[in-house]
């Protein structure tokens, strides 16, 4: 009997700690295991769309959707990629059609100054033939604010708490060489820097010397006072439900006008008229007749 307990006692020793190293190792590996944390989805969600003609959507991504709805959106920095790719969009749209306006939507943090303006001249050229309405969304920086302004007039426009950061642009990439050639590259950025002011010029209608003045350090610009320094031409307001006039029919919450109306029901006792004619239609289907009277 002693020697079953002993040998009991034994392998329950042996079995603990046979569980007690595999718990630690388990623990090791979890602990060496590296989880990535959880992110949202980086790539340009699909969308449904249905062409023309077609009896089954098909899953686009979302820019192509907005695409063929004539509606970009340019909210990154352009550099040369990001600028042939506008190009090749605004020239496919133009050449699609010439009666529909362009919308294109920025949130531009700036751009390289030689791309950039190929961007700009494009646009300019465009809205000679085609209605160009250009929006700000959040901060149009450097060229960026240049592309906002270089929609058609009247159709310029911004979000209430965007801003505009309007400044020159330095040299893209450190440049190497003899003195004579860096002095032949700072002279190109000078001129293309004055190119820019004169655009401005154009586009606002200031004196190029205030506008040297306010671009001596960067020059940033609410929504409100973009308008009055003639970059846009107008704010995107919030507006409220307004009521609807006497003799309309009101939305739902609305109650004016000398009749309310239910369902498209005529009703002029006001609330619980509903109730009146339901007991009305009630003590109708219980009618037995002219009552008799006796003599």
């Amino acid at each position: 009997m002693m020697l079953r307990i002993v040998v009991l006692v034994s392998i329950f020793v042996s079995t603990s700690a046979w569980s007690y190293q595999a718990l630690m190792r388990q623990s090791e590996m979890m602990a060496k295991t590296r989880r990535d944390p959880i992110q949202m989805p980086t790539q340009t969600p699909m969308v449904p769309y249905k062409p023309p003609g077609s009896d089954y959507s098909q899953f686009v991504d979302l820019n192509t959707r907005m695409l063929r709805d004539r509606t970009m959106m340019i909210c990154k920095f352009i550099d040369e990629d990001a600028a042939n790719e506008i190009i090749s969009m605004l020239l496919y749209l133009r050449k699609e059609s010439m009666s529909d306006p362009i919308d294109i939507y920025l949130n531009c943090p700036g751009a390289l100054l030689r791309p950039g303006l190929a961007v700009y001249d494009l646009i300019c050229q465009t809205r000679q033939q085609v209605e160009v309405r250009t929006v700000n969304l959040g901060l149009c920086a450097g060229i960026g604010a240049l592309l906002v302004g270089a929609g058609t007039k009247g159709n310029r426009r911004a979000m209430p708490n965007s801003r505009f950061l309007v400044q020159h642009t330095g040299m893209e990439n450190p440049f190497r060489g003899q003195a004579s050639d860096i002095g032949l590259e700072v002279k190109s950025m000078i001129k293309s820097n004055e190119r820019l002011d004169l655009e401005l010029h154009k586009m606002t209608g200031q004196p190029i010397p205030k506008i040297r003045q306010d671009l001596t350090r960067d020059f940033y610009l609410f929504a409100d006072e973009a308008v009055q320094y003639g970059l846009i031409d107008e704010v995107f307001l919030p507006t409220f439900n307004k009521r609807a006039a006497t003799g309309a029919d009101a939305d739902l919450g609305s109650f004016q006008g000398e009749t309310q109306r239910y369902q498209g029901q005529e009703s002029g006792d006001g609330f619980g008229s509903q109730q009146q004619v339901q007991r009305q239609k009630e003590k109708d289907d219980d009618y037995d007749g002219p009552e008799v009277v006796k003599g």
